[in-house]
């Protein structure tokens, strides 16, 4: 029997089944075409209205969900913190009460606080997208993330993806982990000790591998994600300072020549937040 996908909302990945993750992918699949037509455009969600609201900044998840919107020629409403109520006093209780009212066939959130999806799928009756919330889940990008390595590899059942950087305030690398090991994929994932606890892999997901050392973390990957360190999330010193973290964590052109992964098959290389110019200089002088 088909899978299918009948949650009214999208909070998360850590609830999904794989089946249910399986026919989202094929179903993003199907829709690849739409951006490569001349118009850009299918009825699919016309006469619908999606609301974009967003507590926390962005440019690439808020464009992408609104040109998604339109692509689906859904109605797309976008509401920024800086410019709605929550400036003068408004909850988000309030907020979702005045949203309700405008009758939205489906809310986008993203929001600073972790549960904050949650909490406002049980005050309206719109469907809820999670576009994020605080260092919880990010399940929207982990599915993008999925569709990549089904792109470059065909599969993603017993690949080895390595996770690099600043997992331990990652909402992006709890969705990836929950997603892939859910796919049978093995991950492993690799940071300063202060960023990468022992005891996450039994905090997040059984069989999750924990390495100290960059290329042993790396070694045998047929995918390599590398996460930006969440300063923003920080309220510690979790390392002395970035230049260190680049020569201990960074991702150098020497990793790719070979040394101790020389058999490493990067086929699909994800780079969150590309580098400066200035940035990749540094990396290349060392």
């Amino acid at each position: 029997m088909q899978a299918t996908f009948n949650r009214r909302h999208l909070l998360g990945i850590r609830e999904l089944e794989a089946a249910e993750i399986t026919h989202l992918l094929d179903t993003a699949e199907s829709f690849r075409e739409v951006s490569k037509r001349e118009i850009k455009k299918v009825p699919a969600l016309r006469g619908r209205t999606v609301i974009n609201l967003f507590f926390e900044p962005s440019t690439r998840t808020r464009t992408s969900f609104e040109i998604a919107a339109k692509r689906l020629s859904a109605d797309a409403v976008n509401v920024s913190v800086s410019t709605s109520s929550v400036t003068k006093g408004e909850t988000l209780l309030d907020t979702a009460r005045n949203l309700e009212a405008m009758a939205p066939d489906c809310i986008v959130i993203r929001h600073s606080m972790a549960g904050a999806p949650q909490h406002l799928a049980k005050m309206t009756n719109a469907p809820i997208v999670n576009a994020g919330d605080g260092a919880h889940e990010h399940p929207t990008q982990a599915l993008l993330d999925a569709l990549t390595i089904r792109e470059h590899k065909d599969r993603i059942e017993g690949l080895k993806v390595a996770i690099i950087g600043d997992i331990l305030h990652s909402r992006v690398a709890r969705s990836n982990i929950y997603l892939l090991t859910k796919l049978g994929a093995h991950v492993s994932v690799g940071g300063p000790g202060t960023l990468v606890p022992d005891d996450f892999a039994d905090l997040v997901e059984s069989g999750l591998r924990i390495e100290k050392h960059f290329e042993d973390a790396i070694d045998g990957a047929d995918v390599v994600m590398i996460l930006r360190i969440q300063r923003e999330r920080q309220d510690a010193a979790f390392f002395p300072s970035m230049r260190e973290y680049a020569v201990h964590f960074g991702l150098q052109a020497r990793h790719l020549g070979g040394l101790r992964v020389k058999q490493c098959a990067l086929a699909a290389i994800r780079i969150r937040h590309a580098p400066s110019r200035n940035r990749l200089r540094r990396w290349r002088r060392g």
